[in-house]
């Protein structure tokens, strides 16, 4: 099982392959435009965790999940992100229990987890193991029977027919009219209630990027006069959402270039519903990461957060395991979530390596948490790093990264500095074995010691096999 993991894990500093003669340093940035935002301090070095309450444990409530905060704390968990916890609308339900995206009662409790009592003595648990948490928030849509459709049918958008509609092809919910004033004011209203209510510290807000800017502008000043240091991620990869409102963004194109390198070397196996084989992607390798990367440092302000993962549930769901869509590359895709500028996710289940989808309408098999396996090891490494190496600190804290062609474009490798302290990764993403010849500078491993086994290394490896990482860090 061992062998099997760290063969998984060896693809890492592929993504960042390039071969241009000449190290780059990723982080100069042409944009100028900071984000007004002031993170949270304790936001920097953190790793985030995404709960799926109804699937955590056989009962699927805020109690049960509570016995596994201790467990939490040991891999090495700083955010608790919970999945909506609000009771779940009857009308136009979906499957036996419905989405949790379905909103009945924003100043509710889903009873299938629990009351609000459990909820606040959750929070309170979290908070003195010293976790911060979170709340999964959905302000573009209402459940068909949210109080609000019969009290105030002026909330909500109408189609021409007059009619409350859910957008896409979400039948079981009704679209909000963010132009009128006083819905926004009764959402943000709500949103302060767990505030105070329940002393949560933020919110991941559902598609964010289909509510106005100037909403999360202006309720991130209302939020912050109950809570100062509050933290907000959007489920949407805008910049303009994180100059004013949010912490940080997901990484919606980093995963999604994940995809298509996997699909390139031959690593992408998932075949969704009535499809007979795996989706194409153009053609996509490690070198294109760099790309993204420098695109994203001019088009976010600076300090801006990005959240990189390898999944969550939406992926999990509806796309596929992190198995499913990387392979062998997974363990290597996994370290680059923590390596790279940004805040890494953990989602339910990722940490034993959890190779089955969950249902999404109804109750599932909780996942075996124990005994700890070798990928309960590998995260907590992985936390541990990037806990204690101020140059993998999100936004500008983060260290200046450079990268070093290592001769194919599907062989990345960079270092990350700050305070002189260094770590340097290396991962292959491609499909053959590759020899490590550096086209200009090559990274100084002198004196490193590698992360994961703690042994001193003399020098870089001659080759890289397929999904083989490395992550080297000096004292």
């Amino acid at each position: 099982m061992k062998k099997l993991l760290y063969s998984l894990l060896a693809g890492v500093a592929a993504l960042f392959g390039c071969n241009t003669g000449e190290h780059k340093d990723t982080t100069e940035k042409s944009n100028t435009d900071t984000t007004a935002v002031s993170h949270p301090e304790w936001s920097r070095n953190a790793v985030i965790y995404e709960v799926n309450t109804r699937q955590y444990t056989p009962e699927g409530t805020f109690k049960a999940f509570a016995a596994h905060l201790p467990r939490l704390k040991e891999l090495g968990v700083d955010i608790l992100w919970f999945m909506p916890i609000h009771p779940i609308s009857q009308t136009n339900r979906k499957g036996e229990l419905g989405s949790y995206y379905a909103v009945d009662d924003y100043k509710g409790v889903n009873p299938e987890f629990g009351t609000l009592d459990d909820f606040k003595s959750l929070v309170e648990a979290a908070h003195q193991a010293g976790m911060k948490v979170i709340i999964d928030w959905v302000p573009n849509h209402t459940g068909c029977d949210n109080a609000w459709v019969s009290e105030h049918p002026d909330y909500y958008a109408l189609n021409d027919d007059g009619k409350m509609y859910g957008p896409y092809d979400w039948t079981d919910v009704y679209q909000l009219d963010y132009s009128n004033a006083d819905m926004r004011a009764a959402m943000i209203d709500a949103m302060q209630y767990w505030l105070r209510e329940a002393d949560i510290d933020g919110f991941r807000c559902d598609v964010a990027g289909n509510v106005p800017a100037d909403f999360w502008n202006d309720a991130r000043r209302e939020l912050e006069s109950v809570k100062p240091d509050i933290f907000m991620l959007a489920e949407a990869a805008m910049p303009e959402l994180n100059k004013n409102g949010f912490d940080m963004s997901y990484n919606w194109p980093l995963a999604n270039l994940f995809n298509a390198i996997a699909a390139t070397a031959g690593q992408y196996h998932f075949v969704a519903d009535g499809q007979s084989e795996p989706r194409k992607f153009a053609v996509t390798r490690a070198a294109d990461i760099d790309s993204l990367l420098a695109d994203q440092a001019t088009e976010y302000p600076v300090d801006s957060y990005m959240m990189n993962m390898i999944t969550n549930h939406d992926y999990n769901s509806w796309e596929g395991t992190e198995f499913d869509r990387y392979g062998k590359f997974v363990p290597a895709l996994a370290v680059l979530t923590y390596t790279l500028p940004g805040m890494p996710l953990i989602y339910t289940g990722q940490e034993t390596g959890m190779n089955r989808a969950f249902e999404f309408f109804k109750k599932d098999d909780a996942p075996q948490w124990e005994p700890r396996n070798v990928y309960f090891t590998f995260y907590q490494a992985l936390n541990n790093l990037k806990h204690k190496r101020s140059e993998l600190a999100a936004g500008v804290r983060g260290g200046e990264m450079t990268v070093y062609p290592a001769g194919s474009d599907d062989v990345f490798v960079f270092s990350r500095t700050a305070d002189g302290h260094t770590t340097l990764v290396g991962v292959n993403l491609g499909a053959e074995r590759k020899p490590l010849k550096f086209e200009g500078d090559k990274p100084d491993a002198a004196g490193f010691r590698n992360v994961m086994d703690a042994s001193s290394v003399d020098g870089l490896p001659e080759y890289l096999a397929p999904g083989e990482y490395f992550i080297y860090i000096n004292e």
